[in-house]
């Protein structure tokens, strides 16, 4: 029998209004990165929190251009990307110390993009018994942390580098 996948924190986003803007070109343009929850950035990208996380700590690297494909990255965004994931690592396992990591893209909606016109790196921290997929079928996934108070923890350890 087939189970279902329970995931109601993923509800409000699913509900929520979604303008035309893309939401990872405006929110760099705000002036407040902590209530956009943009923890760093660098030249070519930026590093920002999942406000509706799969697991604590769950963080986006996001090119700031406007890209749906890694295909069209170039070489600088390409490296970019890659120092700010390796960063994001650093400062999750100095803050939390997860025991495992799952960092990657989702290219399409058939491979689950929920925003797949601009792309972006999700590195998920995991923890034994955290949140396996296994562990979700028919079961409440908890989030331990309000995301700010996650934010408050990793924002100075970013800044540190």
């Amino acid at each position: 029998m087939m189970q279902p996948i329970w995931a109601p924190w993923r509800l409000q986003y699913i509900l929520s209004k979604k303008g035309p803007e893309c939401i990872f070109c405006e929110k760099p343009k705000a002036q407040s990165d902590r209530d956009n929850l943009i923890l760093h950035r660098s030249a070519l990208s930026f590093v920002i929190m999942n406000l509706y996380p799969y697991n604590n700590g769950h963080l986006m690297v996001v090119p700031y251009r406007h890209l749906h494909s890694i295909t069209d990255l170039n070489g600088d965004e390409l490296l970019d990307l890659m120092v700010m994931t390796q960063l994001s690592v650093r400062c999750l396992k100095k803050v939390f110390r997860p025991e495992g990591f799952n960092i990657g893209l989702n290219i399409g909606k058939v491979a689950g993009a929920g925003l797949e016109e601009h792309l972006h790196f999700h590195v998920i921290p995991r923890w034994v018994g955290d949140t396996h997929f296994m562990a979700v079928l028919g079961e409440v996934r908890v989030i331990p942390e309000h995301v700010l108070s996650t934010y408050d923890k990793l924002f100075p350890v970013f800044r540190q580098g």
